[in-house]
Order: C-alpha cells, then structure tokens, then sequence
C-alpha cells in the first residue's frame, strides 16, 4: 500500500463483507439507498471495533477518500476480481449509497 492511496489489494482483504450481499440483492440496495451498516450493524461493529492498527489506518484511508476515488478503485478491483458486487458500487450512479453508508460507519465510530 502506498503511503496515502489506497489500492486493490488493500480492499481485497475485505471481500468477506462482499458475500453479505449477494449482487442481485446488492444492486437493489444500491438502488434504494438502504442502509446497509445499520442493517448488518451486529455483523460490522465487532470486526471495526476490533481492528489492529493497520487495519484501523486503511479504514481510516478510506472514510477519509472522494468517493469518485474510491469507485475507480472498486472498478479496478472488479477487472481483478471479476466480483459484480465490485461492479455495482463503482457504478457513479450509486456515489450517494456508498457515501451515506461510509457516513454511517463514522458514525458507528464516533459513537463508541
């Protein structure tokens, strides 16, 4: 990982959150607006709040990165990975979904 960019790899360690929602499902969430953090809270909280430091700086990288920034980094990943889920949060049409939810992890975070 370099210093202040975040990359495929870094995100790729995460994929586990993926197979908590299934594409089809993903992009119906997606489309919706709906609050996944809240909706998977009991699944999420224990792992944020358990994080080395490594860890804790990349999830900082990324609550702190543009949003665009971040969906050329899902594409990338999805020509990697060939993951649709990938796919689905790049597309820019959903900036405002992966915004609201990265605002609900920060706010799981000041909260504790």
């Amino acid at each position: 990982m370099s210093e202040n960019k975040i990359t495929y790899e870094d995100i790729k360690q995460y994929e586990g959150f993926l197979k908590m929602a299934p594409s089809f499902l993903l992009e119906r969430w997606a489309k919706k607006n709906t609050n996944l953090v809240s909706k998977f809270k009991s699944q999420i909280e224990p792992r944020i709040l358990n994080l080395n430091e490594e860890r804790k700086k990349k999830l900082d990288m990324v609550l702190s990165s543009d949003i665009e920034e971040l969906q050329n980094i899902l594409s990338d990943a999805y020509a990697q990975s060939n993951k649709k889920q990938y796919k689905i949060l790049a597309k820019p049409k959903y900036k405002g979904f992966i915004e609201d939810n990265l605002n609900e992890i920060r706010k799981m975070l000041n909260d504790r």
